[in-house]
């Protein structure tokens, strides 16, 4: 397929994710303020899409609490900068087997649940996206599996369908892509989609540009898509992805640094992507321009 550039491109920043990257910096932020205020932050920087997960404001540990959610959805909604909220619906999914010669019972760390309890909290706070990992996928961890079954994300997809929050499938591999095809052929997904090509996550598709492009290859071109790379690689992977025709994720949820030694926070991230963008020619466009490309609905708490 030849390249066909972006030239308008919205930035998506993951402003604190569910990794344990906790104490390796001081600015991925653990509270639902401090998450806010850096979504916010982030937001003012050039952002038009904040991705968010929650933690444990003692901990940084990852929750799934309803009501530290509410407070960084109300936090976002009352701030005087307007952003596309997108709230993480990958909790709930998670299976830590208990080793090689005993897989079963599972171990500590296990988390599964429900495909309504996976999205209580989209449901509760009603946000513009939230994200659905289109396939089940070993991580870097041992005996840990991200678990997300046909059955599951039919059930989650069809729940945000009718909730009217638009689904950002995150794809991690080919086959995720080629799933999230048959979930809109289903009509559990409407079309055009919403893609976030996931590049570098161990166990999922490498990021060398030979698998990105096979990914980008199998976007439907009525599709909407974004990119990221993990660490050192998230920046150059801002100019693969609108080289590609896509656009932009960058954020403390997929690194920590901003230059060698430097630790970031998530403006800073979000200025350096700006600046790559414009660099290349393209223009960063704002949550009101996302909004009508991806027929989103910015709508408060309690309304359907």
């Amino acid at each position: 397929m030849p390249l066909q550039m972006n030239r308008e491109v919205f930035i998506t920043c993951a402003v604190t994710g569910s990794g344990g990257t906790q104490d390796r910096s001081p600015h991925v932020p653990r509270s639902p303020k401090a998450i806010a205020e850096s979504a916010i932050e982030a937001a003012k920087a050039g952002a038009a899409i904040v991705h968010c997960h929650v933690r444990d404001p003692e901990t940084g540990t990852p929750s799934r609490k309803l009501e530290y959610y509410r407070e960084v959805t109300d936090r976002i909604r009352d701030a005087e900068v307007d952003v596309v909220l997108n709230l993480t619906a990958g909790m709930g999914g998670d299976i830590v087997f208990g080793g090689t010669d005993a897989p079963l019972p599972v171990a500590e760390g296990t988390d599964m649940i429900g495909a309504a309890d996976r999205v209580a909290h989209v449901a509760e706070c009603l946000p513009e996206i939230c994200t659905l990992d289109c396939g089940t996928m070993n991580f870097a961890e041992a005996d840990y599996v991200m678990t997300n079954t046909p059955g599951m994300l039919q059930a989650m997809g069809r729940i945000m369908t009718e909730l009217g929050v638009k689904p950002e499938i995150e794809a991690f591999d080919t086959g995720h892509l080629w799933y999230a095809k048959q979930l809109v052929k289903d009509g559990v997904l409407d079309s055009p989609a919403l893609v976030q090509l996931c590049m570098g996550v161990p166990w999922g598709a490498p990021d060398d540009l030979n698998t990105f492009m096979a990914m980008v290859n199998n976007v439907p071109d009525d599709w909407h898509f974004s990119a990221f790379g993990l660490g050192r690689n998230q920046m150059p992977y801002v100019s693969a992805a609108v080289l590609a025709g896509g656009n932009v994720r960058v954020g403390l949820e997929d690194n920590l640094m901003l230059d060698k030694g430097v630790l970031a926070t998530n403006a800073q991230l979000v200025d350096r992507a700006v600046e790559i963008v414009e660099r290349m020619g393209a223009r960063v466009i704002g949550p009101d321009e996302v909004r009508a490309r991806l027929g989103l609905v910015k709508r408060a708490p309690g309304s359907v």
